[in-house]
């Protein structure tokens, strides 16, 4: 009986170890990936959303599926007037900024803009620790939606 609860809690250990694993190497991922954006690199290469979210897969230190990563990039011209796209919207997660093929400087604007990159990923190893209750998608797949983001703005790179 004391064996089933010690084999439990160590599982339990595990699961949220590489949660906050996968978790922390988004943000930096996020992070620096981003500063693409932030010096104008991403205008000068005409970097579109699918080259962006290669960049952020190839910034991690952890192994993910790329392909269940959505790219929300939002821009303004002062703090004011950034409106957040959240990564959960009725239980799925939301869509990526335009389209892959979408030009990044159409959605992260210009030079001295405030922009906002969020990462949403669909971590689906959640469902393999359902005592846990990582999973908040509505649909009922047991996959979480884990989401790290970055605020900046951009520098006078003209």
């Amino acid at each position: 009986m004391i064996g089933g609860a010690l084999i439990f809690f160590i599982l339990g250990i595990v699961g949220l170890g590489i949660f906050f694993l996968v978790n922390s190497s988004l943000q930096s991922g996020v992070e620096n990936a981003a500063r693409i954006i932030r010096t104008g690199q991403s205008n000068e290469a005409k970097m579109n959303i699918t080259s962006f979210r290669q960049a952020v897969c190839d910034s991690m230190n952890a192994a993910i599926d790329c392909n269940k990563l959505s790219i929300l990039v939002q821009t303004a011209p002062d703090w004011a007037n950034l409106n957040l796209a959240p990564c959960v919207v009725n239980g799925k997660m939301s869509a990526s900024t335009g389209n892959g093929d979408d030009l990044l400087s159409k959605h992260a604007g210009d030079a001295e803009e405030v922009a906002v990159v969020t990462v949403c990923y669909q971590w689906d190893m959640a469902k393999s620790f359902p005592f846990l209750k990582l999973g908040n998608q509505s649909d009922g797949s047991g996959a979480a939606i884990m989401q790290a983001a970055t605020a900046f703005r951009s520098e006078p790179y003209k």
